[in-house]
């Protein structure tokens, strides 16, 4: 006779989660000094504050995504080109040596 096994039901810590993910939020540790956490905190406080949560990504966003990658169209069209003159040839052959 074979003893048919059951599986163990998830933990509550284990549906928590994954009831969590349905929702869309997302399990975060960090390792930060004592006297940073209390501010860690209180950002994550506020960006869980439906009434603050804006604002907050859009300052977070301003102070550390200032070195986000750029495209050279990009820059070019952010450029202060006001006083500068550009002049490109209109020839379009050129001869070349083989």
């Amino acid at each position: 006779m074979s003893q048919k096994i059951t599986p163990k039901p998830p933990s509550p810590v284990t549906e928590h989660r994954r009831r969590q993910r349905i929702r869309g939020l997302q399990r975060l540790e960090v390792q930060v000094r004592g006297e940073d956490a209390p501010l860690l905190r209180a950002i994550a406080a506020a960006l869980t504050d439906p009434d603050r949560a804006s604002d907050t990504r859009e300052l977070l966003r301003q102070k550390f995504q200032s070195n986000a990658k750029v495209s050279f169209k990009a820059l070019l069209s952010a450029a202060p080109l006001e006083d500068i003159e550009i002049v490109r040839s209109t020839e379009t052959s050129r001869i070349v040596e083989l």
